[in-house]
């Protein structure tokens, strides 16, 4: 029988578990995918606390994760463009690609590019909707200065390098370890921390057009009296403080559809224009220490479970 991540109540990442489940069996429209690797985001931490329930209510047992690379199983009827032994790159609507085997809409995959790697593949969703929509949300024009908080995290690292292709000069909030990273794509690193106004400040002389928070505390409000106009303002992570001064929470919402922009992201990473970088690779066994260091907040780069 195949294994898959369970939980049966919220809490902690001690109320994670992997289990055997039934085969699941595709239904019209669905693909069955043998999963190579699933990318881990604090989103689902935040689900599985309870959280977000309002937001994202679960039901128990309950699964857990979006992202996914694999190879097709198997397919459902009325499946067209997808063949058995295809490998693919898709998203799993119903919080379930941490697993050996999950069933996905077909059209929530695209193909997989040869040259991409299963680990960077497999975490590409989450991040890059993510990324991609608030790249899209704060509308950057060639000349422009943007600061990206969290610039070197799952999120942050794609959404400095989609910001420099728009010809925008980017500065990106980091830790001091991931600064060589950010310039050598392009970027002015600034480390974050007391003094941070000025320090970005030194970095912008003729001021910020836009800013793009994926970290929260106290971003918004940094943005503001950085003199950035609330609609230049995108915010991933505080949205108490997005509805207090008005500024956006676009994120995945502003990306367009998910298995275009996968198609997209995958194309620019197969040729060699975009870099996912990847923190560490777990076995599905070991799910509580994958969560463990996600929740440390401080790796660049994705996390990626390996069943």
């Amino acid at each position: 029988m195949p294994k898959a991540v369970r939980y049966d109540r919220f809490g902690g990442i001690d109320v994670l578990r992997v289990e055997e489940v039934e085969r699941p069996v595709p239904g019209d429209g669905e693909v069955l995918v043998r999963v190579k690797a699933a990318g881990i985001n604090p989103s689902e931490a935040a689900i599985r606390t309870g959280a977000v329930a309002q937001i994202f209510p679960s039901t128990f047992p309950s699964g857990q994760g979006s992202d996914l690379a694999g190879i097709v199983e198997e397919v459902g009827a009325g499946v067209t463009g997808f063949s058995i032994g295809d490998e693919v790159i898709g998203f799993n609507q119903k919080r379930a690609s941490q697993a050996e085997l999950t069933l996905v809409e077909a059209g929530d995959l695209t193909h997989k590019p040869e040259n991409v790697s299963w680990e960077v593949a497999g975490s590409l969703y989450v991040i890059g909707v993510t990324a991609r929509g608030a790249v899209n949300s704060v509308t950057l024009k060639e000349g422009e200065t943007v600061v990206i908080s969290g610039a070197a995290g799952g999120v942050g690292s794609l959404a400095v390098q989609l910001a420099r292709r728009t010809g925008a000069t980017v500065i990106g909030l980091a830790s001091e370890s991931n600064h060589e990273w950010l310039k050598g794509h392009g970027v002015i690193p600034v480390a974050y921390g007391d003094g941070v106004a000025d320090r970005i400040k030194a970095a912008a002389p003729d001021g910020v057009d836009a800013f793009i928070d994926t970290h929260g505390g106290g971003y918004v409000e940094l943005a503001l009296a950085l003199g950035v106009a609330p609609d230049r303002i995108d915010t991933i992570a505080d949205f108490a403080s997005a509805a207090k001064y008005g500024v956006k929470t676009d994120g995945g919402t502003a990306a367009g559809p998910g298995a275009a922009v996968l198609a997209e992201l995958a194309g620019l990473i197969a040729d060699g224009h975009l870099e996912v970088p990847i923190a560490n690779v777990y076995p599905l066994t070991q799910v509580r220490e994958a969560y463990t260091e996600l929740e440390r907040r401080h790796t660049h780069g994705k996390i990626v479970l390996r069943p």
